[in-house]
């Protein structure tokens, strides 16, 4: 019998061509999971700087407001003509309104107590769909070295490589399920 047709004879090769199947198909899952949870993460990170930067342009506009407020209610301390001071209490009025709502617009989301919550949220997000990438790469590295094993083990005829392969493959699956339900239970980095 040729070397050819002795290898599709073996039912032991037909058994590791299977686990190798399997194995690639979990490594599919497992490199898509990560590929999505990379997006969302660098998706994430880019609102939640985004945010903070709004963050920061309202603080800024908030002080300035506010310090000219400050500056104008000086002024008015100093004396001046009834109609001047009307019209610096106004404008007192109006930046001090200006200020609280840089603070604080529930209605729009776009106040810094909003935004800040806002960019926690994203943050947090990102944090999640990080460990989940790191889990999901965990699998995918672990299932990459048992279709190697499993590879090896049909050259070699080494039955322990298969059973390590497959143990890799269970490896994978854990960390994948870890990856998709419970990112954050388990820390490796």
């Amino acid at each position: 019998m040729s070397e050819v047709g002795h290898l599709h004879a073996d039912p032991s090769h037909k058994k590791v061509a299977l686990l190798s199947a399997i194995l690639a198909l979990i490594l599919a899952f497992a490199e898509t999971l990560a590929k999505g949870a990379q997006t969302t993460a660098l998706s994430a990170n880019i609102e939640a700087a985004n945010l903070w930067s709004f963050f920061q342009a309202k603080t800024i506009r908030m002080t300035a407001v506010r310090t000219a407020a400050e500056a104008a209610e000086v002024e008015l301390l100093q004396g001046s003509s009834d109609q001047r001071k009307e019209a610096l209490q106004q404008r007192v009025a109006d930046w001090k309104h200006t200020a609280a709502r840089y603070d604080s617009e529930p209605e729009t989301q776009e106040g810094r107590k909003e935004l800040s919550t806002r960019a926690q949220v994203a943050e947090a997000t990102r944090d999640r769909t990080l460990a989940a990438y790191h889990h999901y790469e965990v699998a995918s590295a672990a299932v990459q070295i048992a279709i190697v094993l499993a590879s090896a083990s049909i050259i070699t005829g080494v039955t322990v490589l298969t059973w390590l392969g497959g143990g890799l493959g269970v490896v994978g699956v854990v960390f994948s399920l870890i990856g998709l339900f419970w990112p954050t239970a388990v820390h490796l980095f």
